[in-house]
C-alpha cells in the first residue's frame, strides 16, 4: 500500500464539509430548523481555515527540507 504524506488542511476542509452536510441532514430530518444561509459561513470559514493550515504546513515542510539538506 503506497503511503502519502499527511495533509491537515485537506482533513480540516473535509471536516467542515461533513459538518455542513450534517447541518442540512438534521434540517431535512426534522431535528431542527436551519435557515439556508447558516451553512455559508461554516463552509467558507472552514475553507479559509483549511487554506491557512495548508499554507502553514507547506512552509514548515519546506523549512524542514531546507535544514535537512
Amino acid at each position: 500500500m503506497p503511503h502519502h504524506e499527511f495533509q491537515p488542511g485537506r482533513l480540516l476542509a473535509g471536516v467542515f464539509i461533513v459538518l455542513a452536510a450534517g447541518i442540512y441532514a438534521g434540517d431535512a430530518g426534522g431535528l431542527w430548523d436551519t435557515p439556508w444561509f447558516v451553512v455559508i459561513p461554516v463552509v467558507t470559514g472552514g475553507l479559509c481555515l483549511a487554506g491557512a493550515v495548508g499554507s502553514l504546513t507547506g512552509l514548515i515542510r519546506r523549512r524542514k527540507a531546507r535544514t535537512a539538506s
